[in-house]
């Protein structure tokens, strides 16, 4: 266990745990790291089981499996299939990962993206998301609706006041590079039943990728998007109406650079996680930040200095005030990666 004096004061961040043993099974797990507190305790967590040879284990090439925990994810259940996602990549049309799901009113609502395999890459382009609900707790799965009309990919799903609000870059490729490749937040007032575009975020989409949002105390809205060409700096924009409208503040300089931006509250500030590597065009290295008010993150730990293709995350803020860090973590010389925990608490 690390203990880091952070801008919000002292937290312990636990040694890393596995939570997928790919290696042993011989597979990989990038993405699909959708995870739920739907009850004090109880926990739905999501991985991809994908090939370890199709590019060295980088790829969505693969179906999605779940678990559950009872304990603040100390202990977990045996693996469960997400029988859609199998049909899916049976199909041989896409596969399909879930980075996002949300809880509310006794329904899971998962967000699928649809990936493509016609190329060499990890997963682009990509089509328009697919929506998934259960209302028995992921016993059973609805039938997949289509999210909305923009092929991209979904980065966030938070819920609010019964509402439930998603960020997707409505891109079909990683990387923004076009005007009309803009990140838009949409809601949901009849519990993901349907999403209707709420505002265009205006940040400067221009070679971005990756995206977070933040609801803060005081009822602002932040929402992220990495610069992937110089992680370095990281774009902010806050909204006072729920995302109706917006302003775009200075990019935050960060010390040791980010991608795949994760958020969550711990105590009286935030922490934040990615892939460090600053005046690096693809980042290395693992990185946790504090912030006390969600735009200053001059803190930062680096947890390990120079491994790379891995660290993509999820954060999980739980009710016993710890948050449930999910990450994939290699274990080979190429892009396999195992899937990860750790655990962020407050130092009593």
């Amino acid at each position: 266990m690390i203990t880091h004096n952070g801008a919000f004061g002292s937290f312990n961040i636990s040694d890393a745990e596995i939570f997928v043993d790919n290696k042993s099974r011989k597979r990989s797990g990038h993405m699909s790291h959708a995870i739920v507190e739907y009850a004090p305790g109880k926990i739905i967590a999501f991985n991809s089981n994908c090939s370890a040879k199709r590019l060295g284990g980088h790829s969505a090439y693969g179906w999605l499996e779940y678990r559950y925990s009872d304990d603040y994810g100390k202990n977990w259940s045996e693996f469960h299939e997400l029988p859609v996602s199998k049909e899916i990549l049976l199909d041989g049309i896409y596969s399909v990962s879930m980075e996002k799901a949300v809880f509310h009113d006794g329904v899971f609502t998962g967000f699928l993206l649809r990936n493509t395999h016609t190329r060499e890459c990890c997963c682009e382009p990509w089509d328009t998301p697919l929506v998934i609900q259960s209302f028995d707790l992921g016993k059973t799965w609805s039938e997949p609706v289509e999210f909305g009309p923009w092929k991209g990919r979904i980065y966030d799903a938070q819920v609010k006041d019964g509402i439930i609000y998603v960020l997707q870059s409505c891109n079909e490729e990683f990387i923004c590079e076009n005007p009309g490749d803009q990140y838009r937040l949409f809601v949901s007032t009849d519990n993901g039943k349907s999403f209707q575009v709420q505002s265009i975020v205006p940040v400067n989409s221009d070679n971005h990728g990756y995206g977070a949002l933040n609801f803060r105390p005081d009822g602002s809205l932040l929402a992220y998007v990495c610069k992937i060409m110089n992680s370095s700096l990281l774009e902010v924009c806050c909204s006072c109406d729920n995302g109706k409208s917006w302003k775009r503040l200075d990019p935050i300089p960060l010390k040791e650079g980010i991608r795949n931006v994760q958020i969550a509250p711990l105590g009286k500030g935030y922490v934040m996680h990615g892939r460090g590597g600053r005046n690096t065009e693809w980042g290395k290295g693992q990185v946790i930040y504090t912030s006390a008010d969600g735009i200053d993150w001059n803190d930062c730990i680096l947890m390990e200095p120079e491994k790379q293709a891995c660290y993509y995350s999820n954060m999980l803020p739980m009710t016993n005030g710890e948050v449930l860090l999910q990450y994939s973590d290699l274990y080979a010389e190429d892009n396999r990666v195992n899937v990860m925990h750790r655990f962020l608490s407050l130092k009593k």
